[in-house]
Order: C-alpha cells, then structure tokens, then sequence
C-alpha cells in the first residue's frame, strides 16, 4: 500500500472524511431528548400561556390555586432542609462507621425509590393515623394532626426524597482523601473544626445537588399526598392535587398554567443550584 493510499484513507474528494457515527450519536440523544423533555415542556408553557397573560395571571392567581402553590413550595422547602441534614448526616455514618446491619441499611435508603407513592401514603396512614396510638397521643397531648394537615405533606415528602441527598453525598465522601482530616487533627483542630473546614467544602457542591432534587422531586407529588392530605382547598391541598382536579374537571388552561408555574420554580432552583456550584468550584 503506497503512502499516498495511507494519507487518503478516511477522506473524501472534497473534504475530510464525515463522522456520521459521531452525528448519528448526536441526532438520536438530542432528538430524544427533545420528544421527551422540550416538547412537552413547549406544549405546557404553549397552552399555559395561549390565552394571554391576562388570563394566566387570574388563572394562578385565585386564592385556591395560589395557597396550592404557596403549600408546595414551603412544604418541598422545609424538606429539603430537614434532608439535606440528615441525608449528609447519613452518608457520613455509612461511609466513615462499621456496624452491624450497615450493608442492610445502606440497601433499605433506596428503598422510596422503588415503592410506590401510593403505598408510601398507606404506610403513614397506618402509623400517623388519628386512630392509631401515634397519631392519637399527638392530637391527644399537643392538639395537633399529623394527617390531613402540613405536617403529614412534610412526612411523605421526607419519606420519598431521603435518598437524594445521601446518593449525592455518599460517593464524594468515599473518594474524599482521609489524610487531610487526620492532618488537621495532628494540627489540634476539633472534629466540628476539620468537618467545617476539610470535609464541608469538598461535599458542598453534592448536597446542594441532592437539596436540588429533593426540592425538585417534592413539588411534582401526587400520589402519596392524596392519601395523607386528602384536597381540602386552602388547607391542604397542593399544586399537584389542584392541577389533577383541573384536569379532571376540563379545565385544562387553569392546569396549564399552574403547571408552568411548577416548572419555573424548578427551573429557577436549577440555575440558582448551578451557579452556587460553579462559584464553589472556582473558589
């Protein structure tokens, strides 16, 4: 084969050769993401927004759809504070402790992913219940509902998105070199001091990822909620449960609308999230 064969191989007439499996690659994960993802999200904000703003604003802006709103957002809030505690909290006792059961545990944390909403939402009716001794010795003694009221959205929410965070965390921590910490213990530094100031820094950018989709995940419950908040407009009933009403009830710009409302704050939480990250790995 003469050098001039070499040289030509994998060239066309007019050009470099065409990396058609490079392209084909490209066109099959962006059209799917695009039928998956973007359309849809084209179609929400589409309908939501057909009928002019006028009418978006008075569709979102009802005191039933609002209080809906303001009941996903704080609930998915104080969530995904509560979690991103215990979840790092958790990861750090699965990854730095030995201990009976720990292979147990550490498979049981996956566990919301794969039940079902629905069932999650039996299994705290049966605990949290007014009937139940749980559920009875805190109306009792306190006066307060666990079911049917915030506190039961908060439990299912805390239920279904404990293993964001812990996934998140976990992984940075078991790639997390020891001997820094143990640097920073010979220089006399506490273990809240080393935790601060060696392990924080390095795990931040994974919990605000795990709070990120705790959040994200919370907003978008339905199936457990409806069981453990019922639809009581202004009290408990949540975006989600309003927007399945609407639907049902043919009133599908009034879903539309509080849909995009939905996606904006998830989209927002996104950026915000990115950006803290970027400033954290710049720093």
């Amino acid at each position: 084969m003469s050098e001039l064969t070499l040289s030509t191989r994998g060239r066309t007439r007019s050009g470099p050769r065409i990396p058609y499996g490079t392209w084909g690659l490209r066109a099959a994960a962006l059209t799917y993401l695009a039928v998956l993802v973007a359309v849809p999200l084209g179609i929400i904000a589409f309908e939501g927004l057909r009928h002019g703003w006028d009418v978006f604003w008075t569709s979102i802006n009802r005191p039933v759809p609002l209080s809906a709103i303001r009941l996903s957002v704080w609930t998915a809030a104080v969530m995904a504070v509560i979690n991103t505690v215990m979840g790092t909290l958790t990861a750090y006792v699965l990854v730095r402790y030995r201990f009976p059961g720990k292979r147990l545990l550490d498979a049981i944390v996956d566990l919301p992913f794969a039940i079902p909403t629905l069932v999650t939402g039996v299994m705290l009716v049966l605990l949290y219940g007014p009937q139940t001794a749980v559920g009875g010795f805190f109306q009792d003694r306190f006066g307060m509902r666990i079911l049917y009221a915030p506190p039961g959205i908060v439990l299912a929410l805390l239920f279904l998105s404990y293993p964001f965070v812990i996934r998140a965390v976990q992984p940075v921590l078991l790639k997390l070199d020891i001997t820094q910490e143990e640097a920073a213990h010979t220089l006399g530094a506490s273990g809240w001091k080393t935790f601060r100031r060696v392990i924080l820094p390095a795990i931040l950018p994974a919990m605000v990822t795990g709070c990120m989709l705790s959040f994200a995940r919370a907003l978008g419950e339905f199936g457990s909620i409806v069981i453990v908040a019922g639809n009581i407009p202004r009290r408990t009933q949540v975006a989600t449960v309003y927007i399945y009403g609407q639907v049902e009830g043919g009133n599908l710009p009034a879903a539309s609308a509080v849909s995009l409302v939905l996606v904006g704050i998830a989209l927002l939480t996104t950026l915000a999230a990115d950006c803290l990250m970027r400033r954290v790995y710049h720093d």
